[in-house]
């Protein structure tokens, strides 16, 4: 059996590098290289694993020179009801049909499904994105739920330690209780995995619909007063007060952060808060 050749320092295959480029996500570069509109070197590329280091060829796309997009960070406050992708074939909105600015293909860091609201970043940058999203980075995340029914300190406590579903082990970091009734409970959690429908699945697992869930931080990045379906653009400067680390960027001014904000105090207020020990990062 004949192995792989092994691939150069900054190697990566050409609908990647597309990709990094932010002309195309992976997908729409492996179609537009099926269709013989990708050149590299001024050569038709007709295999999308095809080896590259973006920086050292010339790329085209139907005779433009792909170059990189302007690096771009954008907050956005999705409402419910916008699905979080390209082209959805139902015709719902889309979290970019609500951004408009400078060309650049924008990518979301990570998903809120359709009946979630709030916090969602989209950039520009896919090593950024990865970044964010790697649990390795334990980067985290805030949302405020609402739960049908009283939720009991047990229960709380079983979010804390971990329940099973769908074959994984899910659980919180952190979770503040804010209000307590019959017919419903409020709380402020807070996860860093960012796994499918992680809190709901949490909340499933004790046995308690989520009727209302909204993300309210990312990081060190948090919604403050910013209405639903508005969005703005975050600076380097700010991404470097709101995140402990950042991947360098492929440019001059690479974004290099020290430092982190957490959840607003007025937001993570609450009556009762559980804490879960820190895990050490895998090996």
């Amino acid at each position: 059996m004949t192995r792989p050749a092994r691939r150069r320092p900054g190697e990566v295959p050409l609908n990647r590098a597309l990709s990094k480029l932010a002309i195309a996500s992976r997908a729409e570069a492996t179609r537009l290289i099926a269709a013989g509109r990708v050149r590299v070197d001024g050569t038709i590329a007709t295999d999308p694993a095809m080896p590259v280091v973006p920086e050292r060829v010339a790329i085209s796309v139907d005779g433009r020179e792909a170059v990189r997009a302007a690096w771009r960070l954008i907050l956005l406050n999705k409402p419910r009801g916008v699905v979080t992708t390209r082209h959805d074939p139902q015709g719902r909105p889309t979290v970019f049909d609500l951004v408009s600015g400078p060309e650049g293909h924008l990518v979301a860091v990570g998903r809120l499904d359709l009946a979630t609201a709030g916090l969602i970043l989209l950039t520009t940058d896919t090593r950024l994105a990865d970044w964010l999203t790697d649990p390795e980075h334990r980067v985290p995340r805030t949302y405020t739920v609402t739960a049908r029914g009283e939720v009991g300190d047990e229960d709380v406590e079983r979010l804390m330690t971990g329940v099973e579903s769908e074959g994984e082990r899910l659980a919180v970091d952190e979770v503040a209780v804010r209000k307590r009734s019959r017919r419903e409970t409020h709380f402020v959690v807070r996860l860093h995995e960012g796994r499918n429908r992680e809190v709901r699945r949490l909340f499933e697992a004790i046995g308690h619909e989520v009727t209302r869930l909204r993300r309210v931080a990312f990081g060190g990045l948090d919604l403050g007063t910013l209405p639903p379906g508005r969005w703005r653009e975050v600076s380097e400067e700010e991404a470097r007060a709101a995140f402990k680390s950042l991947p360098p960027r492929s440019s001059a001014s690479a974004v290099s952060p020290s430092g982190s904000r957490g959840c607003p105090p007025a937001r993570c207020a609450s009556t009762t808060r559980f804490r879960r020990s820190p895990t050490p990062p895998r090996s």
